[in-house]
């Protein structure tokens, strides 16, 4: 039988070059390693090494059956990494949900720095839209939510991020009229209004912004709207960090004012104040908190 005591051994001489070199990495003698690789070869009935020069190499077969080897120790290894981390308690999985309204760059950033120290944790990460995230939160689906939250909800624990601007565009020339600081929702009505879709399944649907009796086309992310709006295929409101290159260069012109105000949502680190936290959450959760100050900046 093929013991893994063999295959180590063999993959320290591939690795090494020399029998010498890899018995100091296993810390055993050079004899039991020499042992070990031609029982190997015998039970296999194939000649892995060619030991005819100062160095030892892979004959043709040796190369592909250590391709095959090397795989099998290192998920092995793999496995070992996540036995150790169960027996110490920690997830071998977490779920996170980012809103649409997050910016994306400096959320995946922080996430990215923290899971860059816990390989044996599995990030699922999701993008919901308007009461997507609340819903997977409170369904028991996600451990942590980047979104907006109804900070009076007791059911909530929260650390408070940045603020988003949330602005009503228009590409140059959709609107027939003059663009002023009082257009009102009624002069709007005959424009098709850009929506995002809510992408929860079972909770009351969430409109924001919605001018009533208006045409509306409903798309499923934050960049096909933008992309509808600039071409001039509808208007909406839209968060500011997304276009405030196009507002620069005038892609986008801002009709806000007295009567479309457009809003700002304050964006949070959100969970359920009475679900269970295991350590790598916890650690998540401290983490996000000692650099929220500094986490995100509004665009402007």
């Amino acid at each position: 039988m093929v013991t893994l005591h063999q295959l180590e051994c063999f993959d320290a001489i591939v690795s090494e070059g020399t029998f010498q070199a890899a018995a100091q990495k296993l810390r055993r003698s050079q004899p039991s390693i020499s042992t070990a690789v031609k029982n190997l070869e015998d039970q296999l009935g194939l000649r892995l090494l060619d030991r005819s020069g100062y160095r030892v190499a892979l004959t043709e077969a040796g190369r592909s059956f250590h391709q095959r080897a090397r795989v099998f120790l290192h998920d092995l290894q793999g496995l070992k990494n996540h036995a150790a981390q169960l027996a110490l308690g920690e997830e071998s999985e977490l779920s996170v949900v980012i809103g649409d309204v997050c910016p994306l760059p400096q959320t995946l950033a922080l996430l990215r720095r923290f899971f860059d120290d816990c390989p044996g944790t599995r990030l699922h990460l999701h993008f919901e839209a308007i009461a997507g995230p609340w819903e997977r939160l409170f369904d028991g689906e996600a451990d942590l939510i980047l979104h907006h939250v109804n900070k009076a909800d007791p059911r909530l624990e929260f650390a408070d991020l940045f603020t988003v601007r949330i602005i009503p565009v228009v590409a140059p020339g959709f609107l027939r009229f003059p663009i002023s600081r009082s257009i009102t929702p009624e002069q709007m009505r005959d424009y098709v209004q850009c929506v995002i879709r809510d992408s929860s399944r079972h909770s009351p649907p969430q409109d924001y912004f919605l001018v009533e009796g208006a045409r509306s086309w409903t798309v499923s992310d934050q960049l096909m709207k933008r992309e509808l709006i600039l071409q001039g295929m509808g208007w909406g409101h839209m968060p500011e960090f997304l276009i405030d290159e196009d507002l620069r260069k005038k892609r986008l012109l801002d009709i806000s004012g007295k009567h479309l105000r457009g809003g700002m949502a304050d964006i949070v680190a959100a969970r359920r104040r009475e679900a269970p936290h295991g350590p790598v959450a916890s650690r998540l959760w401290r983490y996000i908190g000692e650099r929220a100050s500094a986490f995100a900046k509004p665009a402007n």
